[in-house]
């Protein structure tokens, strides 16, 4: 039985997310005031609150995309070419590319995450039942830039099908999807075959949109109000959750849902070396997630540098889907 290789690229020094953090709480009122990258809503309890917000009634996305697959498995497949390289973005429990495995029979597996940590377990189980695979866990921040080391595979060695499902792609702004998905059609290498399989929320009634993201069980409120505590731990802030409102609002002229934690007082938050007054009322911007039309992504993967994708949804039309899974070539 083959082992699986991890390779574990991405190193931040607690220096370094401090001063990220920092320049997030103190960025100038105006236009945008004070934000904190979503990154950093995804500690341990903050990773575990949001599988519970899978589950929840009100969030559409996972369960949608689940049907979406078992629906159309077959028909994805006789798109992608079989014993490609799965090239899994965001792999987290790597579950989602798993149960794909079955129909799109890959010949080798890389999941990217931020920490191999994250990785090494699920990597070990999946050894046993697939003992042939190579099997290969890569901890790299994709976000910044999406450079696949040696241990992904020759890019001339065969196809390469990048996985990037779950609507993780509605966290850039359409600008940084652009330049994002540039990158993912470079990975992709010159071999034909090659392609991008990828998950995409669409533009819905702004009633449903706000309550996948502002639940009635308070769900989607402790993860953003957690993010308070990881501040305070990784910082040295003194924020208290009891200052601190969740709100979410889809913004229209954007196309994206928002979420920020809102003051409830006049505040001074403090930390070593420095201060941050707050207003009543005002915002720390911790989330967005676009939502898309099929033909404004479809032109984005165009613009990218891709093929005209295959769309499928979880309606007869396209144009009527709640989400959709698109295939787009290389």
């Amino acid at each position: 039985m083959k082992t699986p290789d991890f390779v574990q690229l991405h190193h931040d020094s607690a220096e370094h997310i401090r001063h990220e953090l920092v320049q997030g709480l103190t960025a100038n009122p105006q236009p945008g005031g004070a934000t904190v990258s979503p990154k950093f809503l995804y500690d341990a309890l903050g990773s575990r609150l949001f599988e519970a917000i899978t589950e929840l009634p009100e969030y559409y996305p996972t369960r949608t995309e689940a049907a979406i697959f078992k629906t159309h498995a077959q028909a994805m497949a006789r798109a992608m070419p079989p014993g490609a390289t799965l090239i899994d973005l965001g792999a987290g429990n790597c579950g989602k590319a798993t149960g794909l495995f079955d129909v799109l029979r890959p010949s080798r597996y890389v999941a990217v995450d931020i920490s191999v940590d994250f990785l090494r377990a699920t990597l070990n189980l999946l050894q046993r039942q697939y003992p042939a695979m190579d099997l290969v866990g890569i901890g790299l921040d994709f976000s910044q830039t999406l450079e696949l080391p040696p241990q992904a595979g020759e890019p001339g060695a065969g196809p390469r099908l990048l996985f990037y499902p779950g609507s993780s792609i509605g966290n850039f702004t359409p600008t940084q999807a652009l330049v994002f998905l540039r990158q993912v059609r470079a990975a992709c290498g010159p071999v034909a075959g090659s392609g991008l399989l990828i998950g995409v929320d669409l533009v819905k009634d702004a009633t449903e949109l706000e309550a996948a993201y502002d639940d009635a069980l308070g769900v989607t409120a402790a993860f953003n109000r957690n993010l308070i505590s990881n501040v305070n731990r990784l910082v040295g802030t003194d924020m208290r959750l009891p200052d601190w409102a969740h709100h979410a609002l889809f913004n229209p002229m954007a196309s994206r849902i928002e979420m920020h934690l809102v003051a409830q007082r006049d505040l001074m938050v403090q930390w070593p070396g420095g201060q941050r007054a707050f207003s009543q009322g005002e915002r720390i911007h911790t989330e967005n997630s676009y939502k898309w039309t099929v033909a404004g992504f479809s032109q984005l993967l165009r613009e990218a540098g891709f093929a005209e994708p295959l769309v499928w949804t979880d309606a007869p039309s396209a144009d009527a889907g709640r989400f959709a899974v698109m295939w787009a070539g290389a």
